[in-house]
């Protein structure tokens, strides 16, 4: 896959600024920007709380102010009630007149979820906020703290400076944040995972990347996705999704073989086998799910005897396999997915990476990222961007804000996820998610891609709409919501 240039979507603030002004010199309304910006805010909101509850809006006097007086609107007619914060004046003329336009709708609910929108300050704000914002932000973030408030900010958390992403004192809190047209750089940086929280794009038609992009970066979201899994023809079989290999589980650890191969399933594997040690056979065959074949195998070499279109090795496997692992890590033709106990037993032999037989996706968390390339205070970003520069590899760094890249193509942030996801067993899901997007013909970097924001998002979904919460999530939740998760990618989600 070759990103177009608008998929390239990360802006500074001044390549920011010379869109919008390029926009409206060829014929964009401001107010129609607004509009759109704000209508996708309020869906944004209801993907996340599809119930009804109070919107707290917290209107600056500038256009994000505007924005956010629009999602309000929007919001009230699907229910919600309003308490509007006006902290400042003269408003901006646009958000004066969508003020205007909130008359007559009561200004007072009262319901559970809270929701706050922050429109105080934009992406021109820089420094430390002053009054009357500074006293706004703080409440917004007592409002979090206190009363379990979801924090929705508006382009940027303000308080936050949209190119460096060092917060300001003090700084929105969010809980999401919704860009409008382009993620901005200082969003992406690792100092602003706290304050941005979970991103989505709004899409504002007109606007164009102007020029040359600041780096390669990119944003994962659906109008990328979308291309790389159109609908299946109708005559589609189980040999044309994908045949999928399992190399996981041992002694005490077999719930990760099952969570995987079970996520394999539900990711559109056509055939899925899980390779099982003679340990832990007996406990695998009758506990995987029905439509996992578990075949009991002396060697993990015997793996390297089939044709597969994806090899998926490593959860649960212990230590005890180093050889067998570097040796089907090594010699596998297919294309292989490395986690856990694999990716530890390449960190002893990390020159393999260099002359495998196939393509190779590893997807370690930062304790495994350390073992096989200390990070020595680099951010994030060159951490993975060195590691791609030195191995012919896709690394898919876990985090927050996942990073996925390999040399020649952008780094390519996740957006999808939350808190919730902080948990056991939720590493082999993607695990077995990615392999079966491999099976299924994308290549490793675009089967991370799609897997990171398909598993991120089974997450959300599973919390707003199917009664979990951040603290009750399990990894088989977010299989159960998969489907839910491709259904929304082709429908509208964000």
């Amino acid at each position: 896959m070759r990103a177009h240039a608008a998929d390239v979507s990360v802006l500074t603030r001044a390549q920011m600024i010379e869109a919008e002004q390029a926009a409206f010199a060829s014929g964009a309304a401001p107010s129609g920007l607004m509009e759109a910006a704000g209508k996708q805010m309020a869906d944004f909101v209801r993907q996340n709380h599809p119930r009804p509850g109070t919107c707290r809006v917290f209107a600056g006097k500038g256009h994000n102010g505007g924005d956010v007086l629009v999602a309000a609107r929007h919001l009230a007619a699907a229910g919600w009630g309003l308490d509007l914060v006006l902290p400042g004046s003269p408003l901006a003329p646009l958000t004066e007149a969508q003020l205007g336009r909130l008359e007559g709708i009561p200004s007072s609910g009262a319901g559970f979820p809270l929701v706050v929108l922050d429109g105080l300050l934009g992406i021109g704000a820089n420094g430390n906020p002053r009054e009357p914002a500074a006293s706004g932000i703080r409440e917004i973030n007592r409002l979090r703290k206190d009363s379990g408030a979801w924090v929705l900010a508006a382009d940027v958390p303000s308080g936050l400076d949209a190119d460096t992403g060092e917060p300001g004192e003090p700084c929105v809190q969010a809980d999401a944040t919704v860009v409008m047209g382009f993620a901005k750089v200082g969003l992406l940086s690792d100092r602003a995972v706290n304050f941005v929280g979970r991103l989505a794009v709004a899409s504002l038609e007109g606007l164009v990347v102007p020029g040359p992009a600041v780096d390669d970066s990119l944003v994962i979201g659906p109008p990328i996705l979308r291309s790389l899994l159109p609908p299946r023809v109708f005559d589609t079989h189980k040999g044309m999704a994908g045949r999928v290999a399992i190399v996981a589980g041992s002694a005490g650890f077999s719930g990760a073989a099952r969570l995987c191969s079970a996520a394999a399933v539900a990711g559109g594997g056509g055939l899925v086998t899980l390779f099982a040690g003679k340990d832990v056979y007996p406990l695998l065959a009758p506990s995987a799910i029905p439509e996992v074949m578990v075949r009991q195998v002396e060697s993990f070499h015997e793996v390297l005897q089939d044709r597969w279109d994806a090899i998926a090795i490593g959860p649960g496997l212990s230590t005890n396999h180093a050889r067998e692992i570097l040796s089907v890590v090594r010699h596998a033709a297919s294309p292989c997915v490395v986690d856990a106990d694999a990716l530890n037993a390449v960190s002893e032999s990390p020159g393999i990476l260099d002359g495998c037989a196939g393509p190779r996706l590893l997807t370690p968390h930062p304790g495994e990222m350390e073992r096989l390339s200390p990070r020595e205070g680099r951010s994030r970003l060159r951490w993975m961007r060195d590691f791609t520069g030195c191995h012919p590899v896709t690394l898919l760094l876990k985090g927050a804000r996942t990073i996925i890249g390999r040399a020649g193509r952008p780094a390519a942030y996740n957006t999808t996820g939350h808190p919730g996801m902080a948990g056991g067993g939720m590493g082999d899901v993607l695990t077995g998610i990615a392999a079966s997007l491999l099976a299924q013909g994308l290549d490793p970097y675009e089967a991370a891609m799609a897997g990171a924001w398909v598993c991120g998002r089974s997450a959300e979904i599973a919390v707003a709409s199917g009664g979990e919460s951040q603290e009750s999530l399990r990894a088989s939740h977010v299989i159960q919501y998969v489907g839910r998760a491709f259904g929304g990618l082709r429908g509208g989600d964000f």
